[in-house]
């Protein structure tokens, strides 16, 4: 089989969704009749060399001093679970200084997973602020927040008490006006922490003091209770960005990297087995790598394909795809 056909079923089946059965119909409309078995052993194989590249990936990821996570589900059909589909798990870590994601599949969503991956890692980690993170046993993992998060509760919160809620939401308004100033000026890391210190850390105090003095006021219990007590809790956490240029108000940007197995979902029901959502995962992290760096996916999965085998293990990192290749070097 040739390159370019390997190529074309891999992201016919991961970007555009499209099931191996449909793909099997369609080259039969064409008048190449092939199996369905054949297919999906030839997109397991191909998986299977990119596994290389994949260890040489979750390498340069690890070593990232700025690490955005998350995580979101996958149906699994399990055989010990008849009549039903195991939900497992991906945990996406996004380096955001080398425009790399890794998907990792685990069939759990308790904190071994993270625990394990992050083991030896030291850096920033930035969480949308789900419990495991809070037990990760590396401390000397340095844990930022989501400002975006913590919006959603006093967004929600309006119905409940819209003076104190839209009060929070334009001062948060305010903060990120400051990050969007910077992001259009492309203001690099020092000049962004300098913009921080003069323009949100005033703004950052003033919404301080606001918590403490409402926090008094209102019933812990009530929306507005728990928005502003979901704030006051995370403050170290949600205030860390402000401390370092390098770093973002809240975790979208992972979040952002998660969407292509939301619309997976939409297109076919669960992964066949543990082994096939992993290797899932893999084509993922690849192909949201190309997303984050604007490099065409074909071209990228076509020549990387081709040069694997002959690639020794020192030189793996040139073909990941990333622009600036000196960046992970």
């Amino acid at each position: 089989v040739d390159v370019s056909l390997l190529t074309m079923l891999l992201l016919d089946k991961y970007v555009d969704h499209m099931p191996l059965y449909r793909q099997q119909k369609k080259y039969e409309r064409l008048g190449v009749k092939l199996s369905e078995s054949t297919l999906g052993n030839w997109v397991a194989e191909s998986i299977k060399l990119l596994e290389y590249l994949h260890v040489e990936l979750v390498e340069r990821v690890k070593k990232s001093k700025y690490l955005l996570a998350d995580e979101t589900p996958i149906k699994v059909l399990d055989k010990n679970k008849k009549g039903t589909t195991h939900r497992g798990y991906y945990w996406v870590y996004h380096d955001v200084e080398n425009g790399l994601v890794l998907y990792e599949y685990n069939p759990s969503r308790g904190q071994t997973a993270p625990g394990n991956f992050l083991l030896d890692y030291e850096g920033y980690l930035q969480t949308d602020g789900y419990a495991v993170y809070d037990v990760l046993p590396n401390k000397k993992i340095k844990q930022a927040g989501c400002m975006a998060h913590a919006r959603r509760y006093f967004f929600d919160a309006q119905q409940n008490d819209n003076t104190r809620a839209t009060w929070m939401l334009d001062k948060l308004q305010e903060l990120y006006a400051i990050e969007d100033d910077a992001r259009k000026l492309k203001l690099n890391h020092e000049e962004r922490f300098i913009s921080r210190q003069q323009k949100s850390i005033p703004l950052l105090t003033e919404i301080k003091n606001w918590l403490n003095e409402n926090q008094l006021q209102v019933t812990p219990k009530s929306p507005i209770g728990k928005a502003i007590s979901y704030m006051n809790v995370r403050w170290h956490k949600l205030i860390l960005f402000a401390s370092d240029g390098m770093l973002e108000i809240d975790n979208n940007l992972v979040e952002n990297a998660i969407r292509p197995i939301a619309l997976g979902r939409k297109n076919y029901l669960f992964a066949g087995s543990h082994e096939a959502a992993a290797r899932a995962g893999i084509i993922y992290s690849f192909i949201t790598c190309c997303k984050k760096n604007n490099i065409n996916p074909y071209k990228w999965l076509e020549e990387t394909l081709s040069k694997l085998p002959d690639t020794k293990k020192s030189e793996l990192h040139k073909l990941l795809p990333v622009k600036l290749q000196d960046a992970v070097e």
